[in-house]
C-alpha cells in the first residue's frame, strides 16, 4: 500500500513561488502526478512524470511556469510553481499510478493512490 503525504501549500501573492512535495511510504516504481481542484471545479490535471526516466508531461496552463520532478531515492516527488496567477488558486493533490505503470497519464482513474491535498492560494 502506498500512502502519500502533501506539503508545502501556502498564501502567496500573484507573481509569487511556492514548491510542493510529495512524500511516498511504500515501493512508488511508478508515474507520478499532480492534480488540482479549484472550488466549484472538477479536478484536473497538472503535471506527471514517468518512472524511472523522468520524463514529463503538463497541461499547457502551467507549461513555463511549473515543473515537476522527483528523487527516486526519496520517493518523493515535487512541483515548483513559479509566476502564479490567481487562476492557480486550488486544492492540490499528489497521485501515484500502481507500482509497474511508469508511463504519464492525464485521467484521475489511472491513478491508484492519492493524497490529501494541500490548498494553494493565489492572491492578486
Amino acid at each position: 500500500q502506498v500512502q502519500l503525504v502533501e506539503s508545502g501549500g501556502g498564501l502567496v501573492q500573484a507573481g509569487g513561488s511556492l514548491r510542493l512535495s510529495c512524500a511516498a511510504s511504500g515501493r512508488t516504481s511508478s508515474a507520478m502526478g499532480w492534480f488540482r481542484q479549484a472550488p466549484g471545479k472538477e479536478r484536473e490535471f497538472v503535471a506527471a512524470i514517468t518512472w524511472p526516466a523522468g520524463y514529463t508531461a503538463a497541461t499547457n496552463a502551467v507549461k513555463g511556469r511549473f515543473t515537476i520532478s522527483r528523487d527516486n531515492a526519496k520517493n518523493s516527488v515535487y512541483l515548483q510553481m513559479n509566476s502564479l496567477k490567481p487562476e492557480d488558486t486550488a486544492v492540490y493533490t499528489c497521485a501515484a499510478r500502481s507500482p509497474g505503470n511508469t508511463i504519464v497519464e492525464v485521467t484521475t482513474t489511472a491513478y491508484d493512490y492519492w493524497g490529501q491535498g494541500t490548498q494553494v492560494t493565489v492572491s492578486s
